[in-house]
């Protein structure tokens, strides 16, 4: 069997009659980026936004009242990817960026809802450290 047939195959009733095709999660992932764009078009009321968990904002709190390093948590955020920065991402409104988790180790991080990066914000004993991951259609 070739590596076509068995990555891609029609489907047909009983009467010969075609029904739809198939793909294996190997050749979707190939061409996944190709073809959405092009569902999008045929069906848009479709193509309407994933909805959005709500912002761990209890994290951050607890994060905030157990905050015991040297220097004082601020909330600036920047995107290397795009260039937005905030020097309070809870005080923007709209909001430049939206919290995704947060934890008492002291990582933060941040979706950029300029180019949707995700930004991480590293609290060290000594430094803040800022890394960006470009979004994945980027």
């Amino acid at each position: 069997m070739s590596r076509l047939k068995k990555n891609l195959k029609f489907l047909f009733d009983a009467e010969g009659e075609s029904q739809g095709v198939w793909m294996s999660a190997e050749l979707w992932n190939k061409l996944d980026e190709i073809i959405s764009p092009e569902l999008d078009k045929i069906f848009p009321e479709e193509a309407k936004e994933p909805e959005q968990l709500p912002e761990p904002l209890k994290d951050w709190e607890a994060l905030k009242t157990t905050w015991d390093l040297s220097y004082p948590i601020d909330g600036t955020v920047h995107c290397d990817h795009c260039g937005s920065s905030t020097e309070d991402w809870e005080q923007d409104e709209p909001r430049k960026f939206r919290l995704k988790a947060a934890n008492l180790g002291g990582l933060v991080r941040f979706e950029c809802q300029s180019c949707h990066a995700l930004v991480s914000k590293k609290h060290f004993k000594d430094k803040v450290v800022f890394e960006c991951t470009p979004p994945k259609n980027a």
